[in-house]
């Protein structure tokens, strides 16, 4: 049982309506101290003590957890109108990604959707899956080439590794290798400061040169050089290649004609690269790690692959044939989603689960606690993959799992990155199982997404 924290704040009523209940907290630091040591463990519980909506605060900003899967179609689909990403979340990724999809707003972020959506057409999404299987072998055969094979492998750093690949192929369209070193470091330290601004929100701005700062900019810069020159190069050439960088340069709004400009298609590509291979990299590794901890699962995973596969290298076309690759995924990401937990900002005054909401309300949108709901998920602890087969799915809330959000907001990715997982997870699970070594703790870590906090050291087994 997760502990509880102590201190409580009452029903007090405001001026509109009753005010959701809490944890007390500091006078200055609010609950601060406790969330940043130990992120999930302090969200479950004031879950499990305050119910549904629960008000915390972070210093100076106060934010109302919303977790129950009504509350959520409430806020992602029924009345989405009335929440934008927030200023909060805006102010954390905007510094990196600019007014990229993930971030944009109103009639500008409609116009970007409309424009990016023929891109992610599954028929594009399927001609990226030779390509998808094509670095995962080039990935293995750097695992059989290994001078010491009987070491752990950290499985994390090599989906890292190959999920950028895959997307930067799938993006530009040619070998960037050259460059994934580069960003690979920047994202890192771009992941770390971002979740640091948050948990320390008087953190000086980007423009005070503290050694941060200074790392954070620098790995911007690079990140810009790198997209700029191949934006360039793209645009340069004037053909469209197949890749997605040259599916957006020639998108145009049906209404004006109008394209994306250079800066428009910087933000764009900015936001594809991250939320484009650091969340599946830690499905995947997240994946790993619960087949390795269940035989059945592994058993009845290799079963399928070899049942339908035969050896083969899996394609787009193979996915709906393999059912129980795709519950694996699913489930992996009931448990631990990459995205744990996002928000959304009140424009106007409203009321959830007959609570107040007033206009301005940071709402703290935590897909973990959601998908751990024991009035939600039956046994929501046990790693049970059947548990997404239609006959237990039906009925289900479709917001009762949210690892991409859902709603007119629904990640434009999605296709992509499950795809991705699946052929990925084909793929190696035909060459090898992997094994935890023994002794080896695996802890959920939350930063901008969730990862192990110190890798996933495996040991590789011949399939």
């Amino acid at each position: 049982m997760i502990s509880e924290p102590a201190a409580t704040d009452p029903q007090t009523p405001s001026p509109h309506g009753k005010r959701p209940p809490g944890p007390r907290g500091s006078l200055l630091l609010g609950n601060m101290r406790e969330q940043a040591r130990d992120r999930l463990r302090f969200q479950m519980g004031i879950h499990q003590r305050y119910g549904d909506i629960v008000r915390w605060r972070v210093a100076h900003v106060t934010l109302y957890q919303v977790t129950h899967p009504d509350h959520l179609q409430h806020v992602l689909h029924d009345n989405h109108r009335n929440y934008t990403k927030g200023t909060l979340f805006r102010g954390l990724l905007s510094p990196m990604i600019g007014n990229g999809l993930f971030v944009s707003e109103g009639d500008f972020w409609l116009r970007q959707r409309r424009l990016m959506q023929p891109a992610f057409h599954r028929k594009y999404i399927a001609a990226f899956g030779q390509s998808m299987v094509e670095q995962t072998q080039t990935m293995l055969q750097h695992w059989a080439a290994r001078p010491r094979p009987d070491q752990p492998l950290d499985i994390a750093e090599e989906m890292m590794a190959l999920t950028l690949n895959i997307v930067t192929r799938a993006l530009f369209g040619a070998d960037v290798s050259a460059d994934t070193g580069v960003v690979y470091d920047a994202f890192s330290t771009t992941s770390e400061h971002l979740i640091h601004r948050f948990d320390v929100p008087w953190y000086p701005p980007e423009a005070i040169p503290t050694p941060r700062n200074r790392r954070f900019v620098a790995s911007r810069q690079a990140l810009d050089a790198i997209v700029f020159r191949l934006i360039d190069e793209h645009t340069a050439h004037g053909e469209d290649t197949g890749d997605l960088l040259s599916l957006l340069i020639h998108a145009r709004d049906e209404e004006t004609g109008a394209t994306m400009n250079r800066m428009q298609l910087r933000d764009e590509v900015m936001t594809l690269l991250l939320a484009g291979h650091e969340t599946t990299a830690n499905a995947l590794t997240w994946a790993w790690y619960l087949v390795s901890q269940h035989p059945d699962v592994e058993r009845r995973l290799h079963g399928e692959l070899s049942a339908v596969l035969g050896g083969r290298a899996p394609g787009a076309e193979d996915l709906p044939n393999l059912p129980y690759t795709r519950m694996v995924v699913e489930e992996s990401l009931r448990m631990y989603p990459p995205v744990w937990a996002t928000h959304r900002q009140a424009i106007a005054d409203d009321e959830i689960g007959g609570y107040h909401i007033p206009a301005g309300t940071i709402l703290d949108l935590v897909a973990y606690v959601t998908h751990h709901r024991p009035d939600v998920w039956e046994n929501p602890e046990v790693f049970d993959p059947e548990r997404f087969s239609p006959e237990r799915s039906k009925g289900r809330s479709r917001y009762a799992f949210n690892p991409f959000s859902a709603g007119p907001r629904q990640c434009i990715g999605l296709g992509f990155a499950m795809t991705e997982a699946q052929i990925v997870l084909d793929t190696v699970a035909q060459r090898y199982r992997l094994e935890l070594p023994a002794g080896q703790q695996v802890v959920p870590f939350p930063q901008l997404t969730l990862r192990p906090r110190d890798g996933l050291p495996m040991l590789l087994h011949p399939a």
